[in-house]
């Protein structure tokens, strides 16, 4: 058998090691060969193709980004997608799929599931958002990163007895906010899930101050006020999802506090950052069990599926479960932050 294998939608620390994982077992365990489709979606799309071997695959576990390059393509936005790709799978003498992505590609991965394309799915999103898995591998490396540049700037915003709003990522669920904020030990935290009043943000700083430490405020950046005016653009050109660019809460929040308070406010924004460098073990370790699992799938004739965290299991699921909704936080997980706040 021949496997294809792409990583689609933006990149995290991980996309390698399901990459290593998936070509090791399926090489020594099944015989299968492989090849490697470029930049996600567009390489079946357009026939772009790369050698995937043992030999690529050689010291690629603790290296971030992926070496099959990634993309937004959307087959589904292009006249007569689907068709150019079953062509092309077909041309290269591919039997099979291993689509590792997040909630866009694995999306495409199950409408191509349905037409009868053999696929199977690997959930991945630094967001951790995907519904049907615990976990998803890149989340535990941004959080710790999120985590490590909060640490650090609760001394500098000490020292000059200022506010600090550090933006992360996070579209429409805030667990990174979350996880890192809590782990931080920041001031307040400010999720898409829950609209925040800047009045109550406000005081949240000016007790902070009045107990002698500077405040640091943590949100996502989707996160949007109570008065309705929505999420905060870079630009409200769509990507090829119809995802709009999002950007630039943290220095409208600065302002606004900077403005109401009379305290110097200051935003950092972490942006790619997250997405950068060497994962973590966490991330290594699951997205090594995931790879292991998926080529199983594979091997079993099992497509229409996506491998899932459950717990300490690996299990399959299928593929619309992990992208039919996403995974938000509860307001009871929220809860659990705000007591900390101010």
């Amino acid at each position: 058998m021949r496997v294809g294998v792409l990583t689609g939608g933006g990149d995290c620390p991980g996309l390698n090691a399901v990459i290593r994982a998936v070509v090791r077992k399926g090489v020594k365990d099944h015989g299968f060969e492989f090849l490697g489709f470029r930049d996600g979606w567009r390489g079946p799309l357009e026939g772009l193709t790369m050698p995937l071997g043992i030999e690529q695959c050689r010291g690629i576990l603790p290296r971030g980004g992926t070496i099959l390059g990634s993309s937004r393509t959307n087959p589904f936005a292009v006249e007569g997608g689907v068709e150019r790709i079953r062509e092309n799978l077909a041309a290269a003498g591919v039997d099979a799929l291993v689509a590792i992505g997040g909630e866009d590609t694995l999306g495409v991965a199950t409408k191509l599931a349905d037409l009868g394309v053999a696929v199977v799915g690997v959930p991945k999103t630094i967001d951790n958002d995907l519904s049907g898995t615990d976990f998803t591998f890149g989340f535990d490396t941004a959080v710790n990163i999120a985590t490590e540049a909060i640490d650090r700037l609760h001394t500098t915003a000490e020292s000059h007895h200022r506010v600090l709003v550090v933006e992360v990522m996070g579209r429409h669920a805030g667990w990174i906010a979350l996880h890192a904020g809590i782990a931080g030990g920041a001031s307040a935290v400010l999720i898409p899930e829950a609209p925040f009043d800047i009045d109550a943000v406000c005081a949240h700083v000016e007790t902070r101050f009045r107990s002698e430490y500077a405040p640091i405020i943590v949100v996502s950046e989707g996160a949007v006020p109570a008065d309705g005016t929505g999420m905060t653009l870079v630009s409200g050109e769509k990507d090829a999802f119809g995802h709009v660019r999002l950007g630039g809460i943290g220095d409208r929040l600065a302002h606004e506090i900077e403005q109401r308070t009379g305290t110097e406010a200051r935003a950092v924004v972490l942006g790619h950052v997250q997405r950068g460098g060497t994962p973590t073990a966490f991330d290594r370790w699951l997205a090594t069990r995931f790879g292991l699992q998926a080529i199983d799938a594979v091997a079993e004739g099992d497509f229409g599926v996506m491998v899932a965290l459950r717990g300490t299991d690996i299990v399959r699921v299928p593929l619309i479960e992990g992208t039919g909704e996403l995974k938000l936080v509860s307001p009871k997980e929220y809860a659990e932050a705000q007591v900390f706040f101010g």
